[in-house]
């Protein structure tokens, strides 16, 4: 698939719930939530069936998220199915981590379940080492939870572990180093991620937003220069370093500061209520669990995702005059 401007759709990230353990100020900015009904949500069958035709289409790369995707009951039932899907090569997951560490049969976690399971990747949210602060931060007290299950992750030998820190500031710019050097002790890909306005628009005030321009420059404060690394690539628009001296490589995620943050753009988003959005940073969003619950055919889910992809923007709206309509987690990570 590729829309009018060039973007090569090859990745889908699929939402599974909408309901998370945490309540991160930038994706759920209030304690209350109004949760979608059972019936309002995809099926695992239904869900599989959307992958399956997103990848008739050239989709290689599906990345599995929430609301916290390890919440959902019978999740591995989930991600047992997706190798058998034809195309898909890449089955990554991305989680706060609280629950990767937990037995899910005696003597084995999550973490190996899933890597069991096919699952090759694994991002885990991770925006300080302070265990007050993270607390202050995601709305409860699960920071050794979180360090448990990053380890958890190093055990069960997924291919390839990311850590990812959104940047606050007035929360988290004391924990740039700490980050770095907990990341680089483990081995890890370590992303420091802008903050954008998808809950709130409250995240861009001065005292919220930090951009990735102003991290970098206080890592190589204490670092020296990073070395930047073009040639080195995930499937999303981080940029990559390596700090001197060392293997560490960081990467950094500047949706607002990044003029050419859309260039590359592949993906698309499957909400957990069956909508598809072709942009993160877009009103758009189309409703493809109607025809697929009245009975449409793989052939006109196929147009389905084909006439999505042709109303993909050209670039986001973040920096215009966007406007929260959904929270991040209703939409998925």
């Amino acid at each position: 698939m590729e829309d009018r401007y060039g973007h090569r759709i090859s990745y889908l990230r699929v939402s599974i719930t909408d309901r998370c353990n945490e309540r991160c100020t930038y994706c759920m900015p209030h304690e209350l939530q109004e949760w979608l009904p059972r019936e309002d949500i995809l099926s695992y069958e239904e869900t599989v069936r959307l992958i399956r035709v997103a990848t008739e289409l050239g989709v290689s790369k599906v990345r599995i998220t929430g609301g916290e995707p390890l919440t959902r009951r019978s999740v591995l039932d989930l991600m047992r199915e997706l190798p058998k899907i034809p195309g898909l090569r890449d089955i990554g997951l991305s989680t706060n981590g609280t629950l990767l560490a937990r037995e899910v049969e005696p003597g084995m976690t999550m973490a190996v379940a899933l890597r069991l399971a096919g699952v090759c990747s694994v991002n885990i949210s991770l925006d300080t080492l302070d265990r007050h602060r993270y607390a202050e931060i995601t709305g409860r007290d699960f920071h050794a939870q979180v360090v448990e299950g990053i380890g958890a992750a190093i055990a069960a030998g997924f291919d390839q572990i990311k850590l990812n820190c959104v940047l606050m500031r007035g929360r988290n710019e004391d924990q740039l180093i700490p980050l770095i050097e907990f990341a680089a002790a483990r081995n890890l890909i370590l992303r420091f991620i802008e903050l954008m306005p998808v809950s709130t628009t409250e995240v861009l005030d001065e005292n919220n937003f930090m951009p990735i321009l102003e991290a970098k420059r206080a890592i190589e404060s204490h670092y020296g220069s990073i070395m930047p690394e073009p040639e080195f690539r995930t499937n999303g628009p981080a940029t990559y370093y390596k700090i001197p001296g060392g293997r560490q490589r960081i990467g950094f995620i500047g949706a607002m500061t990044n003029l050419h943050f859309c260039e590359s753009c592949n993906k698309l988003r499957l909400t957990c209520d069956g909508k598809l959005r072709p942009c993160l940073g877009s009103y758009l969003e189309f409703d493809i669990m109607k025809p697929l619950r009245a009975g449409a055919s793989d052939a006109e889910l196929r147009q389905f995702f084909l006439d999505v992809v042709d109303r993909k923007p050209e670039q986001h709206d973040f920096r215009t005059n966007y406007q929260p309509n959904r929270k991040m987690i209703a939409i998925g990570g």
